[in-house]
């Protein structure tokens, strides 16, 4: 038997509106606001124990080190930790703000997942995203895989695509997998905005490249048969669509995507359905412009929700953002979605706002790995959630966090040295060790 599980990014204490990320419409809007990272987390946490309590396995991957101070030793300053941070925060302030965004959060960036029914070897293989369009995550991936290696031991985590243009991969949110059943060969879609080689486009960054795709299909050894590769839409990028995610979202058989989502909608369902046709017969739900505008389905980040399907359950469930429900579109469609016999059978709305606000919603908070029974017993049992993990992480961000974080507030040394003795406490909470962050081995 084989399921799907849930890895959560947890927030860190971090979190802030920093407004680093090009093409995102969200994080653009809101940069500058004062965040919460207390509630953040504790949204974060709470959405988790929602998904364990109805069933679901889910387990959840650990804060990055922020700040980042091997990256501005990288950059020239030197010292002692805290005068490496001030006199950053003095010379090069933008720097230093890319050095504190607590975006390893949302893990459908994580990395890309292919289970082992699908790679030849029968492994299950992850590659950390390189995040290189952005500066504040292409510093990511070496935790990354670290934190990956940790929860799933047994699997083959392999390092980082060359941190090179070309090869610009992004991670899951480009990635859908359709299948029969979880613990059966499965069809893989790797969505691009770009070949690598072409010359930059114009407007919002197309971040994920085809060559990335090409690279991580071949190195997880997935059959060409089973394995598509489909170019996202140039509208969709430039209505704010930076991630595939962002406007597309599937689930065992299911593809629920926006009628804009594609550059060619037919191509891409002839050539899902040509990979699938000895396995599963695939089911299509398109969302029209009519219905939805896309600008809509953007901000509420219908797309960027989770598509699951509980354990009782025969058919799957929507885990939307509160923003879907309150705009009106969205709202009225799900209301539609849900009536009859078809493939989803139930919206359910979670609040996420802090990560909202910043341009993630439900999906982006996590990654989804499938895993067999036996696989998911040898997870690290400390970064499994469960009832008595979930009181002890919201003590600790209780503990830890503020409750206001003001962009005046950053250059504060206070909040490194909090920032550190809370992921301190935390590799001992979840069995990291005690050299798991960089600040722990200088």
């Amino acid at each position: 038997m084989a399921q799907e599980s849930n890895f959560d990014g947890l927030i860190g204490p971090t979190h802030n509106y920093g407004g680093l990320s090009d093409g995102n419409l969200a994080s653009a809007h809101n940069a500058g606001r004062v965040a919460c990272p207390r509630d953040a987390a504790l949204q974060g946490l709470a959405k988790m124990k929602a998904m364990h309590d109805v069933g679901l396995w889910q387990g959840l991957l650990p804060p990055h080190q922020r700040p980042f101070l091997p990256g501005l030793r990288q950059a020239g300053f030197s010292g002692s930790d805290r005068q490496v941070y001030e006199t950053a925060w003095k010379v090069a302030p933008v720097l230093a703000k890319n050095m504190m965004s607590a975006s390893s959060m949302w893990a459908a960036n994580a990395a890309t997942v292919s289970p082992s029914p699908d790679c030849r070897d029968e492994k299950l293989h992850l590659t950390p995203a390189n995040l290189t369009t952005m500066l504040h995550r292409s510093i990511e991936h070496e935790q990354t895989g670290a934190a990956l290696g940790a929860a799933l031991p047994f699997s083959q985590v392999h390092n980082a695509l060359p941190l090179q243009s070309v090869f610009s991969d992004e991670g899951a949110a480009n990635h859908v997998r359709l299948c029969a059943s979880h613990g059966d060969q499965g069809v893989e879609m790797f969505v691009y905005g770009r070949d690598g080689y072409a010359p930059p486009r114009s407007g919002f960054p197309a971040r994920q490249t085809l060559e990335a795709g090409e690279a991580i299909a071949r190195r997880h050894g997935l059959k060409p048969e089973q394995t598509v590769f489909i170019r996202q839409s140039g509208a969709a990028i430039d209505a704010g669509a930076f991630h595939n995610d962002v406007v597309c979202v599937g689930a065992l058989h299911t593809l629920f995507y926006h009628e804009q989502a594609f550059a060619d909608t037919a191509t891409m369902r002839a050539a899902i359905c040509e990979a699938a046709r000895v396995l599963f017969e695939p089911v299509f739900v398109e969302v029209p412009e009519a219905d939805v505008p896309l600008a809509d389905a953007i901000s509420s980040y219908l797309f960027n929700s989770m598509l699951v399907k509980f354990p009782e359950d025969d058919r799957l469930t929507l885990i939307a953002p509160t923003e879907t429900r309150d705009t009106d579109s969205t709202r009225i469609y799900c209301d539609k979605l849900v009536v009859g016999n078809g493939p989803v059978a139930a919206v359910r709305y979670v609040d996420v706002r802090q990560s909202m606000h910043n341009g993630g919603g439900p999906a982006c908070l996590r990654l989804r790995v499938s895993l067999t029974d036996e696989e998911w017993a040898q997870v690290n049992p400390k970064q499994k959630l469960d009832d008595a993990s979930h009181a002890g992480l919201v003590s600790w961000v209780e503990r830890h966090y503020r409750e206001t974080l003001a962009m005046e507030d950053l250059p504060d040394p206070a909040l490194m040295d909090e920032s550190f003795a809370a992921l301190d406490e935390l590799t001992g909470i979840l069995g990291l060790g005690s050299n798991f962050y960089p600040f722990q081995r200088a």
